[in-house]
């Protein structure tokens, strides 16, 4: 059974005090587990410790502060403390589980009240110890996952991560989460309260300690669920995100640590702020009941933004994990209407629909989604007989392809007989297509069809055989060096690639060309490629799961799934920043400016050579892992083939064919709100082989207002010819040193952040735009020194 016909699991947190309530309410020896399924949940989450734990720990490694300002601190606790840290261990009753049979099915969550990234290094190591302590009592039960409490201090998130590396090191099965809000509620108040106390060294008690039913999180605020301000700052809106992505990269992104989203305070409506998380891998989803809202009939939903973003995430198969369902909240329902409402919102998710709906991309490549497969080396490899089958059960890309080639054959003189040469006629299916297209214009044709693959021959002769007869005649051979036995009218070709020329399709169409008469059509006539910036964690670990330096140089094709787009639309007409997607190149055919040789065959490759150089807008902050490539065709006319996720649905939706591809970074670049990319690629080639070579910038443009007085001479500058600045700047400025900060510019439109510009700077001043460089990549396969395409 494959994860998506399993429902997504649902867990209750359980907190101290319903552990305390469950053992005095039922004295028989029951499993919390057991207590769980019987209210239809499938797993729960409790703390793994007790306040009994907290206090010892407070009584020995944290100094108490007075009212008069002075410190004490209990007899005996400094050599309690450096007893304990010598030899960590529980005493009984501090911890919630005793026995093998109580963890099995909980999620365990460690003490919510240790600082990790606490401002005093003692609080810091104490905590370490303390968490090594948990978690190798953990793993004496078996616990699977334990879910760490969440950073709270941005100045000592290295710290923080630090920790949680050594915690991956020394637990070497067990799975790890850490817990993070989408960003953190208390910038939409008006005083937020301080965090942590423990920012005086050892002088009190973190003010995170506590014994609340549910762990206390930085997000966390009693009696009201405070509405977004428009007044939120992009630096404030990226915090949380900001955290999480400094302590996977200190753990060097390592598989087993994941992400438990906390959807306790309201969602933010803006979309790029939610996609980049959704790009991440989350295992956990914790939503409390205050989270929900009643509908009209007093039962317990989520606001309509929630839903649609937790059906998005349903594509991950999180544990869901929902707290104070017991509460008596809402009127109706009861704790059993949280779990039926999840599990509507998993039944109704976009992609679980999609992958249970026949005839969708999504249902053809159930178990493929976010798999790296290598490209296909038409030339060097025979197919095998299963991947031809894969891919004739597309019918979109087969139809259209008959589509066009009925087109032709209308546009064609009627009194005329038309030879039609299928080039790379695979087992058929194109012959069979056009046989069609012939049929119901009732024209005079032949077909030939090219074939070099000896096994799928013997097809191709068995089916001229049993069902073509005399419509058709057979060649076995390369079409780059055989002879057709007469002009032809139309070549018709399936040789595109994910990225359409990757496949070498020109190079297979420059020989195939020949063929065609003066006035002759290729299908298809011409073919684009196009590339997006790709954040992706779960690609990216992917791709360095082999530690092999050839891998993150390896173009794949890939039915993307756990990704996220982090392009923009771009500047106004005239800005450095073009679209979303954006187009790199385009081969056309037949070629009418190539140098042929007596064989009518180009004397080189080199005419198949192309670059692109790109620059794209990041509207909002994120990683770069790689570059995603498209392809769209124009077989004929207005009939084409596209899988460009902005325009594939008109041209040919549901095409199962092509799944995009994937050009991969050795290391990840981190880009903030408002940067700019530059992406280079090249398509180059030599007489045996052809690759691709990619490349990447970042840079944040800046403002600043023109000097007070002309200086002497060419004033120095930055761009790409050699200066510091460009001209016109990406739509969203974020502010430079000389300029206050302004306001969120997602809350903004442009004339308005014109305005406020104008405003910092001051009345008739004119601002000049321009952008410094952060940073880079290496130039990745140099020469196609781990990955090419063979000739």
């Amino acid at each position: 059974m494959t994860s998506w016909e399993c429902p997504v699991p649902v867990a209750a947190f359980l907190s101290s005090s319903d552990l305390e309530n469950h053992s005095q309410r039922d004295s028989r020896d029951t499993h919390f587990i057991d207590d769980a399924r019987s209210r239809t949940y499938d797993a729960v989450c409790i703390p793994l410790t007790t306040a009994k734990w907290m206090e010892r720990w407070r009584g020995m490694c944290i100094i108490s502060s007075e009212p008069d300002g002075e410190t004490r601190r209990a007899e005996g606790s400094e050599l309690r403390a450096e007893t304990w840290r010598a030899n960590p261990a529980f005493e009984l009753g501090e911890v919630t589980m005793t026995r093998l049979e109580e963890a099995e099915g909980v999620i365990a969550m460690v003490s919510d009240w240790l600082e990790l990234d606490a401002a005093d290094s003692w609080v810091r190591h104490d905590s370490e110890i303390a968490l090594q302590q948990e978690l190798s009592y953990a793993s004496y039960l078996d616990v699977q996952t334990a879910i760490f409490p969440p950073p709270r201090n941005r100045s000592q998130i290295a710290a923080y991560g630090r920790a949680v590396n050594t915690c991956l090191a020394r637990t070497p099965y067990m799975q790890f989460s850490i817990r993070l809000p989408i960003y953190d509620p208390a910038i939409f108040q008006a005083a937020s309260p301080a965090r942590s106390a423990s920012g005086a060294p050892r002088s009190k008690m973190p003010s995170s300690f506590s014994s609340s039913s549910s762990p206390s999180t930085p997000i966390r605020s009693p009696g009201s669920r405070p509405v977004p301000s428009t007044k939120a700052s992009e630096a404030e809106l990226n915090a949380t995100w900001e955290m999480w992505d400094a302590i996977r990269s200190i753990c060097a992104y390592n598989p087993r640590l994941t992400l438990t989203l906390d959807l306790t305070p309201p969602l933010p409506s803006v979309p790029g702020v939610l996609n980049r998380w959704v790009a991440e891998p989350i295992r956990h989803l914790f939503i409390p009941a205050s989270s929900f809202i009643a509908n009209t009939k007093g039962y317990p939903v989520l606001p309509k933004g929630s839903q649609s973003f937790i059906r998005d995430v349903m594509k991950h198969r999180p544990v869901v994990i929902l707290s104070e369902t017991n509460a008596g909240l809402h009127v109706k329902g009861g704790e059993a209407a949280y779990v039926q409402y999840v599990r509507h919102l998993d039944k109704t998710s976009p992609a679980l629909v999609q992958a249970k709906t026949a005839g969708t991309v999504e249902n053809f490549a159930r178990g493929y989604q976010d798999y790296l497969q290598a490209p296909l080396q038409p030339l060097m490899d025979n197919l095998q007989g299963i991947t031809y089958q894969t891919f004739e059960q597309d019918p979109v890309k087969y139809q259209s392809y008959e589509e066009a080639v009925h087109a032709a054959l209308l546009d064609w003189p009627a009194s005329e007989r038309i030879v039609i040469c299928v080039a790379g006629a695979g087992r058929g299916p194109l012959v069979a297509r056009c046989l069609s297209a012939i049929a119901r214009v009732k024209r005079n044709a032949f077909v030939y069809a090219i074939e070099k693959n000896p096994s799928a021959y013997v097809t191709l002769q068995q089916r001229k055989a049993s069902e073509w007869k005399e419509k058709v005649g057979l060649l076995f051979g390369d079409m780059r060096s055989l002879a057709l036995p007469e002009s032809a009218d139309i070549v018709v070709s399936e040789l595109l690639g994910s990225f359409g020329d990757n496949e070498l399709s020109p190079e297979c169409l420059d020989g195939a060309m020949r063929f065609l008469k003066p006035n002759g059509i290729s299908i298809p006539s011409s073919y684009t490629a196009y590339l997006a910036p790709l954040s992706s964690s779960k690609l990216y670990n992917e791709v360095h799961a082999g530690k092999d330096d050839k891998a993150s140089e390896t173009p794949y094709v890939v039915m993307f799934q756990a990704v996220n787009i982090l392009s923009g639309q771009g500047a106004d007409d005239g800005g450095r920043c073009g679209t979303q997607i954006q187009e790199c190149w385009e081969f056309e055919h037949p070629r009418r400016d190539v140098v042929l040789d007596e064989r009518g065959l180009p004397v080189t490759n080199s005419h198949n050579i192309r670059s692109a150089t790109l620059t794209f807008h990041i509207p909002h902050a994120g990683v770069l892992h790689g570059l995603a490539g498209y392809f769209e065709a124009v077989l004929y006319g207005e009939i084409g083939l596209s899988i460009h996720p902005n325009r594939k649905e008109h041209i040919s939706k549901d095409m199962l064919s092509w799944f995009p591809l994937f050009f991969p970074l050795k290391e990840p670049l981190y880009l903030p709100s408002n940067s700019e990319l530059q992406v280079s690629i090249w398509r180059l080639t030599d007489q045996r082989q052809v690759w691709y070579e990619w490349y990447a910038e970042s840079f944040l443009p800046v403002l600043r207002p023109p000097a007070e007085t002309p200086k002497v001479g060419p004033l120095p500058r930055v761009d790409g010819h050699g200066s510091f600045t460009t001209a016109t700047s990406t739509p969203f400025v974020p502010p430079s040193p000389l300029i206050d900060a302004m306001d969120n510019p997602f809350f903004v439109s442009g004339d308005q952040l014109s305005k406020e510009v104008t405003k910092r700077v001051g009345e008739g001043s004119k601002v000049e735009t321009g952008v410094v460089k952060i940073g880079q990549t290496t130039l990745h396969n140099p020469g196609g020194r781990s990955s090419w395409i063979g000739l």
